[in-house]
């Protein structure tokens, strides 16, 4: 089996899939025929991975809007739909685009859309919770993060994905207290979760829709 191979200081092997490619880092002192018996006793779990790394590959090449296609937005689909304009707009049910767009064109301007409406509900949202739990971030930011829905630094700025916004409200609101908790707690301790648990009891399933939206938008080119 092809793989890449990185040495580092570290104690432990690990193997990583992305994109298609299977990544295996190794500690310095390591030889290569113990690295080799290890990834050959993964080679289910390998394949397996490969698999379905190579499928969200697939998905989101071929991932593509077109007017009459439906996006979601806080949970609920919306569709794209054509208008005799020159600037986008949405309702509770539509996403109103000029028509004769091209796909890329569709896709950037529902990506326009997305920034727009995130800026605005996630900053007024973050805005009533922070008064709910007697905290004040520095400043509120939404980002183009792929890869993290939510961060609170050590100033205070608590910043967003606009990606969040596809997320029903109960999942928004749940990063939302969760990066707020960190202005009392810059880390993941019992006290931390009780924060989030004292505003959103329910967090744990809350965080569980979370996952299976990112599951979705892994299959989907946002970029």
């Amino acid at each position: 089996m092809e793989y890449t191979l990185t040495r580092s200081k570290r104690k432990t092997i690990a193997i990583h899939i992305h994109s298609g490619i299977v990544d295996v880092r190794a500690p310095l002192n390591m030889s290569k025929r113990e690295i080799d018996r290890f990834v050959i006793s993964k080679e289910k779990w390998i394949a397996d991975k490969l698999a379905q790394s190579i499928y969200r590959v697939n998905a989101r090449d071929w991932f593509s809007l077109d007017f009459g296609d439906t996006v979601v937005l806080r949970g609920k689909q919306v569709t794209i739909t054509a208008q005799l304009i020159d600037f986008v707009w949405y309702d509770d049910n539509h996403f109103y685009l000029p028509a004769g767009l091209s796909p890329d064109q569709i896709k950037h301007s529902c990506i326009e859309l997305y920034q727009t409406i995130a800026n605005d509900v996630l900053k007024d949202k973050t805005i009533c919770f922070a008064e709910k739990m007697s905290v004040e971030p520095s400043v509120i930011k939404i980002n183009n993060a792929k890869n993290r829905w939510g961060s609170c630094s050590a100033k205070k700025s608590i910043n967003y994905s606009w990606r969040l916004i596809m997320a029903d409200d109960d999942v928004i609101d749940y990063v939302i207290v969760h990066e707020l908790a960190h202005l009392i707690e810059m880390n993941h301790s019992k006290k931390f979760w009780d924060i989030v648990k004292n505003i959103l009891p329910d967090y744990k399933e809350r965080r569980v829709c979370l996952k299976e939206l990112q599951h979705r938008l892994g299959l989907e080119d946002w970029n």
